[in-house]
């Protein structure tokens, strides 16, 4: 039986489990990836490409597949894409090399870039503005859940089994997403706006009329740093509590699962009420909320950075508060995209968001913060009066040098909040622009409606 328009909240679960394990499989090489650079004797560079191999299909796929979203049935295209990369993850346990692991990553992302531009564009439809914040944080609620369930499983299994298997039990629950998500009606585009609009679309290069909007310049820009942040957080948290606070795999999954992903929840809730209830008084609310949200970060992370080596709760407390308020950036950001755009080109927008999210934001993120630890970590050794600088020689240094590069995420968290706050001063104006054109688009679709009955009723006299 399908799950009807008329019930989005059943349908809503669906993609939030969907979401879910797209963010699970994603998140696997966090957890293990310190076994598998010690196993292949990797650079943190060489590591933080891993992810990069992921994220660059990820952004360029997705761009096609954002217009294919305003274009064919989501529902069939998020069920192939859930199915393809659940098929690509087992895959990389069965990698033999770093090559190998590179390329089985890079069918992970054509899969999941499917997910974000439909999913949301169903959202969109499913639910009318007002409540789009609510059910956005829902929906990317997925995001914390799946990578806590990553760390958790994927660290007790490699504790366990070694590496390979945390990739093979991941692949398994993706089959059945892949069903589920077919029992979801499509529903009709614009069908929870307040001004119908049918098929109408305006005239002109949908990736032009996307970057007309101010709004989305300056929010394209934002989820470059986010994202730049999140995959560093994601890709080295683990090996950060290995190295720095002599954590054990399962121990340090343990706190990354906490930190990473259990205090996401609160942070996406309480972000879609807040924007939600703030934009109520205020057209930018939702923006200001995840502008003072992210300010509020920065020194929490600052301050965990800064515990002692061996202070597990002290970081865990502080750096977990500072994610959960990173958290509500996607529940404002992502409702505030829906809010400027029209719903025929929401797809398009989510994929050229997406794109600038992935190439210049966590592609890099994983990838720079690799390379600037191990420009440390070389620092680090000269400074100690090293000799060789040999993975060998180098590795007594790694802690320091991983720790140094961290200081990356507040000092781009500060950025991100003056964006953020440009962007609040925005989006009043492109609101007050798209209802505009959509009233007009109303007015014109009934007067060509009543020039067709006009006609039909003169040929039949």
């Amino acid at each position: 039986m399908n799950v009807h328009r008329s019930h989005p909240l059943l349908a809503l679960w669906v993609l939030f489990a969907i979401n879910a394990l797209n963010f699970f499989d994603r998140q696997i090489l966090g957890a293990v990836g310190e076994l598998i650079r010690k196993e292949w004797v990797l650079s943190d560079g060489a590591l933080g490409a891993l992810g990069t191999a992921f994220t660059l299909l990820y952004a360029f796929v997705g761009v096609p597949f954002g217009r294919l979203t305003d274009r064919t049935k989501r529902t069939s295209l998020l069920s192939i894409g859930t199915f393809f990369w659940s098929l690509m993850t087992a895959v990389s346990g069965a990698a033999l090399s770093f090559w190998q692991l590179f390329a089985a990553r890079l069918g992970v992302g054509i899969g999941e870039a499917a997910c974000a531009p439909a999913a949301t564009s169903l959202i969109g439809d499913l639910f009318p503005a007002m409540r789009r914040a609510m059910a956005l944080s829902i929906f990317m609620l997925g995001l914390p859940v799946g990578i806590a369930l990553s760390f958790a499983l994927s660290g007790t299994i490699a504790q366990s089994y070694g590496w390979r298997p945390a990739f093979y039990v991941a692949g398994i629950p993706g089959l059945i997403g892949a069903l589920a998500v077919l029992l979801v009606r499509e529903p009709q585009r614009g069908a929870t706006e307040t001004h119908k609009i049918g098929d109408r679309r305006r005239k002109g290069s949908p990736y032009g009329l996307v970057f007309a909007t101010p709004t989305m310049r300056w929010l394209i820009i934002s989820g470059a740093l986010h994202n730049f942040n999140m995959y560093a957080i994601g890709a080295f948290i683990t090996p950060f509590l290995m190295r720095y606070h002599g954590a054990d795999i399962r121990n340090a999954n343990f706190v990354s699962m906490v930190v990473y992903g259990l205090f996401g929840a609160p942070g996406l809730i309480l972000g879609g009420v807040a924007g939600d209830a703030v934009m109520k008084r205020r057209a930018n609310g939702r923006l200001l909320v995840g502008a003072v949200a992210i300010l509020g970060s920065v020194p929490l992370i600052f301050l965990a950075l800064g515990r002692t080596s061996g202070d597990l709760l002290g970081f865990m407390i502080l750096m977990g508060v500072g994610c959960a308020l990173m958290y509500a950036y996607y529940s404002t950001v992502y409702s505030t995209i829906q809010d400027v755009i029209e719903p025929s080109l929401r797809g398009t927008a989510m994929a050229l968001y997406f794109f600038a999210m992935y190439v210049l934001g966590a592609s890099l993120g994983p990838y720079g913060t690799g390379l600037v630890s191990d420009f440390y970590t070389t620092r680090a050794a000269s400074a100690a009066g090293a000799t060789s600088l040999t993975h060998q020689a180098l590795e007594p240094f790694r802690a320091a040098g991983l720790h140094s590069a961290m200081y990356i995420i507040p000092a781009l968290g500060t950025l991100l909040t003056l964006v953020l706050f440009a962007a609040s001063g925005t989006v009043t104006k492109d609101m007050e622009k798209l209802k505009h054109w959509m009233r007009e688009s109303t007015a014109a679709d009934a007067a060509e409606s009543a020039e067709v009955e006009a006609a039909g009723a003169s040929a039949g006299n």
